[in-house]
């Protein structure tokens, strides 16, 4: 559900905020951003409501009154729901977040899963799955036990089934997972979340010992962390000795770090993932780059890996 779509419970707000939206949806920013400070008049609690204003005020080009609104976004909302940290940053208001909110995450995919393989698949000519799954086909040999971490709807998991005894997949949002189930490629499905430690990720417990994995994959989900130094982690616990980690980042460019960008998804550079890999215990064997699908009619650039761990 979108923010704008968030009930504020007085019936006169809603109603001016349903007028606000049908004013931006007809290129009325700055006419939206007005009738949207009048309904939280009525109603200034609402987190909801402020993030709407400052996307308006945003697209007004009023940037400092789209930053005050998502600083009381913030103050009313703590868990971020909206992502309006990574908004701010973007704004010039705030240092650019190591991760978004799990909560920011989990809802964005809750609401995009009905519509996720059509909108990515049909409409943004999204290729990671294939491309990876050739990539490990090329890794001789077949896998006893694979954990596709992030694995959304499940869009990988057929494409490297009959190289796998064991799939099991993880997402952060249940909504996706429910799609996944529904493909019949996995053993196991659970939900799970790569920005907490091994103990508290869900990656682990119940039955699910660590060390398990000759083959951990992870397709288009790095994008939603910034400082991938959990994601690492989770995988060294994950591996056993000898394992194949395949995964895909937005291609940063050059430098050493990784960098948000106006999608809000961030995008890694080479340099950064391969110090990653030393300090981990993951030797690079494979590094290629691709268009991994288009974004308002441009290509986004990617760099797919596959990489050992040292046994």
């Amino acid at each position: 559900m979108l923010p704008s779509q968030l009930s504020s419970g007085d019936v006169i707000a809603d109603r001016r905020a349903d007028y606000a939206r049908m004013l931006a949806e007809s290129g009325e920013p700055q006419g939206a951003a007005e009738l949207m400070e009048q309904a939280l008049e009525l109603v200034p609690g609402w987190a909801a409501g402020w993030f709407s204003l400052a996307t308006y005020r945003d697209k007004a080009g009023d940037a400092a009154g789209a930053r005050e609104a998502l600083r009381t976004v913030l103050a009313l909302d703590h868990g971020d729901l909206f992502g309006a940290g990574l908004k701010l940053a973007l704004l010039g208001g705030a240092e650019v977040p190591d991760q978004p909110s799990s909560r920011y995450v989990e809802r964005l995919f809750d609401d995009y899963a009905d519509r996720f393989e059509t909108s990515l698949v049909e409409k943004l000519d999204y290729s990671v799955p294939q491309k990876l799954a050739v990539l490990i086909g090329a890794i001789s040999g077949r896998f006893r036990l694979a954990v596709d971490l992030g694995c959304g709807t499940g869009l990988l998991g057929p494409e490297i089934r009959d190289r796998v005894d064991r799939l099991e997949g993880f997402d952060l949002s249940r909504n996706m997972l429910a799609k996944a189930a529904e493909k019949g490629a996995y053993e196991h499905l659970g939900q799970a979340d790569l920005s907490l430690d091994a103990e508290r990720s869900g990656l682990f417990g119940d039955g699910l010992p660590a060390h398990r994995a000759d083959l951990v994959t992870a397709a288009d989900v790095l994008m939603y962390l910034g400082n991938l130094e959990s994601v690492f982690s989770l995988v060294s616990a994950l591996a056993a000795p000898g394992a194949a980690f395949a995964f895909s980042v937005e291609d940063a460019g050059e430098g050493d770090g990784f960098l948000l960008r106006d999608s809000l998804r961030y995008a890694h550079g080479e340099a950064y993932v391969r110090s990653l890999c030393d300090r981990h215990g993951l030797s690079v064997e494979t590094v290629e780059r691709s268009v991994i699908r288009m974004d308002v009619g441009k290509p986004v650039h990617g760099i797919l890996f596959v990489t050992r761990a040292i046994a």
